[in-house]
């Protein structure tokens, strides 16, 4: 350790230094080392290095974490992409029959924009979080059709040009592989996927149309569903663009091996692909281990998708634990995001730029 002498006289020459760079005397990097915050250029996002790839980096929101002054400049800064957690889901955009509330939506839309981000818009048709008016009573098939066209069609008109991507259908398979048994299957049959996918492309022939589901980042029953299906819809011209993989992984039910593998195949039915939903959780409370283990995997999924040339990109289902969903949903379970509660970066989103970069 420096004497007391010597390290006054330490301090006093960095003094002189940053006087002698206000002034403009020094240059170079002692001047560089002087420079405040927001002066030279600018650290590359996670925007930045998965654009040199040809990729996008994404993160959802909602819309009540946007009064989040200090969130939404992150949100704002380092991602290409955003996808709205719940504001474009039907309970929100057809509350009433023939009712329709942009409001939610509309807000991310503009968020997105302000800061000149691409919206993946998320999601038509799902079975969860639908109005009342519409699983509330018995439908004729008839009836059914004409609701789900219309509501279909109106939001996808509503947003014609302003979305880089729909999920169209979203999670319509069982973990076995059979059809979930929703509203819309019961009374239409397997073929509402097609008609879904087909007004969609009516209403907007540029958005990219996606198949979105979880539990299918490796090969099995579930993937190999909509492998089956990607296939059938292929091979009868239904405009399908893309599978999202939503990739809500936990540590505690190892990581899927075969996701590379997976993507290449639906690469090679000529799809692209995309991580839609990533977060990693894992049981509470949170260990240095447990953090190193989940950046190796955020690592590995980020690798994984930049090896497959149609692997369009990679979104994390909110960016920060602070808004996360995982904890209302997995009681001891959480900590699964690339920045902390406090909006600070974690071991995973080093890992994620290591992977990127």
């Amino acid at each position: 350790m420096p004497s007391t002498a010597v390290r006054t006289r330490l301090r006093l020459a960095g003094a002189l230094a940053a006087v002698l760079v206000a002034a403009g005397v020094v240059t170079g990097p002692a001047a560089q080392a002087h420079e405040r915050p927001g002066q030279g250029k600018p650290r590359a996002t996670l925007a930045d290095l998965a654009q040199r790839h040809g990729r996008y980096f994404g993160s959802a929101t909602d819309n009540p974490e946007l009064t989040d002054a200090a969130y939404t400049k992150i949100l704002g800064r380092e991602f290409d992409m955003i996808t709205p957690g719940n504001g474009m889901k039907w309970y929100a955009t057809e509350p009433q029959q023939g009712v329709f509330d942009w409001t939610a939506g509309d807000e991310i839309v503009a968020l997105a924009r302000g800061h000149r981000q691409k919206v993946r818009a998320h999601t038509l048709v799902w079975h969860s979080q639908l109005p009342a008016w519409l699983t509330g009573r018995e439908w004729t098939a008839g009836e059914l059709r004409a609701v789900l066209k219309k509501h279909i069609q109106t939001e996808v008109r509503h947003y014609r040009g302003q979305v880089y991507s729909w999920d169209v259908v979203n999670e319509a398979f069982n973990e076995d592989g059979t059809y979930r048994e929703t509203v819309f299957y019961k009374t239409l049959g397997p073929g509402y996927i097609a008609d879904a996918l087909r007004w969609a492309h009516e209403a907007d022939p540029k958005a990219k149309l996606y198949l979105n589901d979880y539990n299918i980042e490796a090969v099995g029953p579930k993937s190999d569903a909509y492998y089956a299906l990607a296939k059938e819809l292929k091979a009868r011209r239904v405009p399908l663009d893309g599978i999202g993989l939503q990739a809500h992984l936990a540590l505690q039910y190892g990581y899927p091996t075969t996701l590379q593998d997976n993507l290449r195949r639906f690469a090679r039915l000529g799809l692209d692909t995309a991580l839609t939903e990533v977060d990693v959780r894992m049981l509470l409370p949170a260990t240095d281990e447990k953090l190193a283990q989940q950046a190796d995997w955020y690592r590995d999924l980020t690798e994984a998708c930049l090896a497959v040339r149609r692997c369009v990109g990679v979104t994390i289902w909110d960016y920060t634990d602070k808004y996360s969903w995982i904890p209302a949903v997995f009681p001891e379970e959480g900590a699964a995001l690339p920045w902390d509660e406090h909006l600070a970066p974690k071991p995973a989103y080093r890992a994620i730029r290591e992977a990127l970069s």
